[in-house]
């Protein structure tokens, strides 16, 4: 035992497998309560681009004013680093997003032409207005999720998964259930991975209970009106 007492120990790393959460979109009825408690329109519109674009919250914080193409329905999304409180888009690429649904582009032109600081010199689009000591300064992260919080605890639907970035996940399973491919899909979100994408694809299993029961309730209908 002499010998043995002398061997150093094998340390081996144990790797437990664990279940990947599946992302939580928000349901049309919190979309809309949340949408009705934006108290400005720049709110609304950060609101709207990150739900109707699938912008992530630094993407949308480090837009420039020349980023917006009203006439063409789009948004070009960036890689910036230069955000004066870090914001920043996540993907090193360029890409661009169309917007075709009206409410997004309407609510920024709206914050663009007359709520926005007129003397404002920085091309960022979303600044901190009012009239404080930080009036003009770029809206960072930290406000962002202060605002968004505010506004889910007035709409009733304040929850830890409730968050700027869970308006990116509705977008992308709306897009998805709507008969998005994976491969645009993928493309229009800016994921370098297609795994990336691929976690909007996966059926959860309350999700395959909820579409049994649903299928079991239709196919059982005819039966019950021939008796």
């Amino acid at each position: 035992m002499g010998r043995a007492s002398r061997q150093r120990p094998v340390r081996r790393a144990v790797r437990v497998k664990t279940v990947q959460a599946l992302p939580r979109p928000l349901d049309d009825a919190q979309v809309e309560a949340l949408l009705a408690e934006m108290r400005s329109t720049r709110d609304r519109a950060l609101v709207l681009l990150m739900l109707q674009g699938g912008l992530r919250p630094g993407e949308a914080l480090g837009l420039h004013l020349e980023d917006i193409a009203y006439g063409r329905r789009r948004v070009v999304v960036r890689h910036r680093d230069d955000h004066p409180k870090g914001a920043r888009s996540k993907s090193r690429y360029e890409r661009v997003v169309d917007l075709h649904e009206p409410e997004a582009l309407a609510a920024v032109s709206a914050y663009v032409m007359g709520d926005r600081p007129a003397e404002a010199e920085t091309p960022l689009m979303f600044l901190i207005g009012g009239r404080g000591a930080r009036r003009l300064e770029p809206l960072g992260y930290d406000g962002l999720v202060r605002m968004f919080a505010r506004a889910c605890t007035r709409a009733g639907i304040r929850e830890p998964w409730v968050t700027p970035h869970a308006l990116r996940h509705t977008h992308a399973t709306r897009m998805w259930e709507g008969g998005m491919r994976e491969l645009t899909l993928q493309k229009r979100l800016g994921h370098a991975s297609p795994e990336s994408t691929r976690i909007y694809t996966r059926v959860s299993d309350p999700a395959v209970v909820a579409e049994y029961n649903r299928a079991l309730v239709r196919n059982d209908a005819p039966t019950q009106e021939a008796k």
